[in-house]
């Protein structure tokens, strides 16, 4: 009997210890979510380019009557006016592209001394991916593509999509070919002058890059295999919502433009 009731006594004992100790320890605290904002471990890496972009069908926005667009480059700052009347559908789709960012980090692959600078591809090729099929229609021709003024580059009717070049010279030529331009540069034509042209014409008639491989592999490829040409840090718009001010004169006309490159057309290939 008094072994049993020293082995009871044990185990009273024992269960007792084990509740005290239970009691003793700090009860764990509830998870709690992050506060919104703040960053974890397991966020994801932010992309390099608004993920808008991947999806064009979505990017109709109408734009402003005039606006201005001002772009940063590696060689200086210079102000695009679009005038939409001018070529409406060209117009609209360049202000969506700006207002979520298509053109920055982008370089000016095609850049042709006497003739004009082509840009418009994008420096991420799953971006170019998704705007290869999204043509627009064509706009009539209701401005000449004078120097200075901004025009998109085409393959054929009703081909226009992202690319776009501006006129070093005068190039009336084009009008008659299509070539609607939608905007002019109303500040820094200098600073577009001055852009590196030293590659001349893309490949295969020319030394400067491949149009099918900058789509392909983007900004690594140029900086590869072109590191001298020109690309462009950042397209903003600038006072987009404001009322229309009045037209800016455009550049001032080289009095005696460089010769103009035989047949050669601002074309996608």
């Amino acid at each position: 009997m008094r072994r049993i009731a020293i082995t009871l006594l044990a185990v009273a004992f024992a269960v007792a210890t084990q509740a005290a100790a239970q009691e003793s320890k700090p009860q764990a605290k509830p998870s709690t979510a992050p506060k919104t904002g703040t960053a974890t471990k397991s966020t994801a890496a932010r992309s390099p380019y608004d993920r808008a972009l991947l999806k064009p069908a979505l990017l109709t926005a109408k734009a402003p009557e005039t606006f201005d667009v001002k772009f940063v480059t590696t060689k200086g700052d210079f102000t695009v006016t679009v005038t939409r009347a001018w070529a409406p559908l060209g117009a609209d789709r360049f202000y969506n592209l700006v207002r979520h960012h298509f053109y920055d980090n982008a370089s000016f692959f095609r850049a042709i001394s006497g003739f004009m600078v082509q840009f418009g591809i994008s420096a991420y090729p799953p971006v170019s991916s998704a705007w290869t099929n999204a043509n627009i229609k064509d706009d009539s021709v209701a401005q000449s593509n004078k120097k200075g003024f901004i025009t998109f580059a085409t393959g054929g009717p009703n081909t226009r999509t992202t690319q776009l070049f501006i006129n070093l010279v005068d190039n009336g030529r084009l009008d008659s070919m299509g070539f609607s331009p939608f905007g002019q540069v109303t500040e820094g034509m200098s600073v577009v002058e001055s852009l590196y042209t030293g590659y001349g014409e893309g490949a295969p008639g020319g030394a400067g890059p491949k149009q099918d491989v900058v789509e392909a592999r983007g900004k690594a490829y140029l900086d590869a295999d072109f590191p001298k040409l020109d690309s462009i840090k950042s397209a903003t718009l600038v006072g987009a919502a404001a009322v229309a001010a009045p037209a800016k004169k455009p550049a001032a006309a080289a009095a005696k433009p460089a010769p103009k490159p035989s047949g050669a057309t601002p074309q996608k290939q």
